[in-house]
């Protein structure tokens, strides 16, 4: 079965949320939420979840599942937002509670921080599946941009998060605590072993060199002849190499340390202080 799949791009983070439909109902999903955030000022913005919620209500949709394919370093989520205007459950990988102990540590969060994963309403683990309505998602763990990446096969399509991007940017950075560019090779692997006309949905796009316009849908059979990283039959070890040469020329992402503080938490702040007040924490020489 063919979802329906409305993207949704966020220039400020050039993020790619979806509105994945049963093509029979009125059954939905929303795959990696973004809420505005203004790093200068601290302000939190809804604009962009906004836009998703008015789509969804001009369509009559139902909303089942608000689905994060990972922890997420460039932006923030704006699932409980979105589920306390439209309803659905907030799903995650399993492998959440490993990052929640890292960045626990990295943030100084104390033992009122559960490590659980229990501020998600259902954890995914490999080979799991769900439904849309009457459409069918499987459950793909995809290692190596951070533990806990997941990729949502639903239908004929596949939503990969930061682990492929379009077939002329490449691949994912894996320099973040926990992440392996071994793993993401054979993360990769995986999801190129789906059937070639398998659509695949990528969490982000920035324009390659000689590219005039946004792009976010391509196919694994065009990410097995043309991904300028792993296309070509490239080799694990030549992969590896790339990669991690790569990622040492790379800065960190504007918004890591409000992202994953909130992320960490399925998109919810900090408890606030006695005074009501939300305070986001900056770890000095951390990352």
């Amino acid at each position: 079965m063919s979802p329906s799949v409305k993207a949704f791009f966020d220039t400020a983070t050039n993020t790619v949320s979806y509105v994945v439909r049963d093509p029979q109902g009125a059954a939905c999903a929303i795959v990696d939420s973004v809420l505005d955030f203004d790093h200068a000022s601290g302000r939190t913005d809804t604009a962009s979840a906004d836009a998703v919620i008015a789509h969804v209500r001009a369509e009559n949709l139902t909303v089942q599942w608000i689905l994060e394919t990972h922890v997420h370093a460039d932006h923030l989520s704006a699932a409980p937002y979105l589920q306390e205007q439209l309803g659905g459950q907030i799903g995650i990988g399993n492998q959440i509670t490993t990052v929640q102990d890292t960045f626990g540590k990295v943030f100084n969060e104390g033992t009122e921080f559960q490590r659980d994963g229990s501020q998600f309403d259902r954890l995914f683990g490999d080979g799991d599946s769900f439904h849309i309505g009457q459409l069918r998602a499987d459950v793909m763990h995809t290692p190596g941009h951070t533990p806990a990446c997941m990729t949502y096969v639903i239908g004929d399509a596949a939503f990969v998060g930061d682990t492929l991007f379009m077939p002329d940017f490449g691949t994912a950075r894996c320099d973040f605590p926990g992440g392996s560019a071994r793993d993401l090779f054979q993360s990769i692997q995986r999801i190129l072993s789906l059937p070639n006309d398998t659509r695949i949905f990528v969490g982000h796009d920035y324009k390659a060199p000689g590219r005039e316009e946004f792009a976010w849908e391509t196919t694994v059979g065009a990410q097995k002849a043309r991904n300028i990283h792993v296309g070509a039959d490239r080799d694990e070890n030549s992969f590896v190499e790339m990669r991690q040469a790569r990622d040492a020329t790379l800065g960190m992402p504007k918004l890591i340390l409000p992202s994953l503080q909130v992320n960490m938490r399925a998109g919810h702040m900090p408890e606030p202080d006695e005074q009501g007040d939300v305070m986001l924490k900056l770890p000095v020489n951390k990352l």
